[in-house]
């Protein structure tokens, strides 16, 4: 996928229908819909609902904490009309407030679901490391202004690899039934004054990342040695943990599926980041029984109410 291309306007979209969503959540309770707060599920809903001129549900790849940013939210949905490309982009964003965009849309496969499918999910947490604090960049980053050392943070983090009990970096209201997680790889990078923590797991537990950043942040302001992490994952009590990082820093920018459903291609954001080069589905993602498993899932799409009915 290139930067630009053009929208089909003529050709309506067939069957299930796969998005990709950016948005800054500053302002939002997070992704998913609540009763008493903002969230993007809603703002991307009714949206929808007036592009079809019908109630539409949306899936997620993942549910996003308050505070927390995207850059590529992957959803599904099942549209209740056929629209075109250019209408359901196009359209959607028409109605959508300014923090959220709806990039792409596309056609998939009825066994596609954009949670239960996904083979893995990637983040990025930005900390802008310098004296002043920051002006432009102040919702999307997290300002530090004691001197990081990258390259410890980086060694401490690889304690993080592979598949081990989180429970040291959940949250303490984490409703997940098992702190087991796999993470594929992480990384600490400095690029002039932005120091990224590169992220990548099959799932994450409830503030998890930013409990990850928290400690590294430690790790590398020097009030804590490299062993630091590892000691962490031992622990496995979140009251023996580190502090939380603030959500302004974290990005969500991938979410990574079979290859048979030919997802586009887009630059991983944020575009903050856009000089690094790095483009979705570079990177192999491990060989394991995991996720060669999740390949193999099919999922069922619902039978329609009135359908269930007649033959029950």
């Amino acid at each position: 996928m290139t930067l630009f291309y053009h929208f089909d306007e003529t050709r309506p979209l067939v069957g299930r229908l796969a998005m990709g969503i950016e948005y800054d959540g500053t302002r939002f309770s997070g992704f998913q819909r609540l009763k008493h707060a903002a969230s993007v599920q809603q703002a991307v809903e009714d949206a929808l609902e007036k592009v079809a001129s019908a109630p539409v549900r949306i899936h997620a790849s993942g549910r996003t904490d308050s505070g927390v940013h995207a850059t590529r939210q992957v959803i599904h949905f099942d549209p209740p009309v056929q629209r075109s490309e250019k209408a359901w982009i196009f359209g959607s964003n028409t109605y959508l407030p300014r923090d959220v965009a709806v990039r792409w849309v596309k056609p998939v496969s009825d066994d596609f679901h954009s949670r239960l499918g996904a083979l893995g999910r990637r983040y990025r947490y930005i900390l802008l490391n310098q004296i002043s604090r920051p002006v432009l960049e102040r919702h999307n980053v997290t300002w530090c202004r004691d001197p990081l050392d990258a390259d410890v943070m980086h060694r401490a983090a690889q304690a993080l690899v592979g598949e081990h009990d989180f429970s040291s970096f959940r949250a303490a209201g984490c409703q997940s039934k098992t702190p087991w997680r796999q993470m594929h790889f992480v990384e600490v990078k400095r690029y002039g004054p932005i120091v990224v923590i590169d992220i990548q797991g099959n799932a994450f537990l409830h503030h998890m990342i930013r409990n990850i950043a928290g400690a590294l942040a430690s790790v590398g302001r020097g009030a804590q040695d490299e062993g630091h992490i590892e000691r962490l994952l031992a622990l496995r009590n979140r009251r023996k943990g580190d502090v939380t990082a603030p959500a302004c820093g974290l990005h969500f920018v991938d979410s990574l599926y079979d290859e048979r459903f030919d997802l586009p291609k887009e630059p991983l954001g944020p575009n903050l980041l856009a000089f690094t080069g790095e483009w979705t589905g570079e990177r192999a993602l491990p060989d394991n029984p995991r996720i060669a498993a999740r390949r193999k899932l099919t999922f069922k799409k619902p039978e329609p109410l009135e359908q269930k009915e007649a033959s029950s």
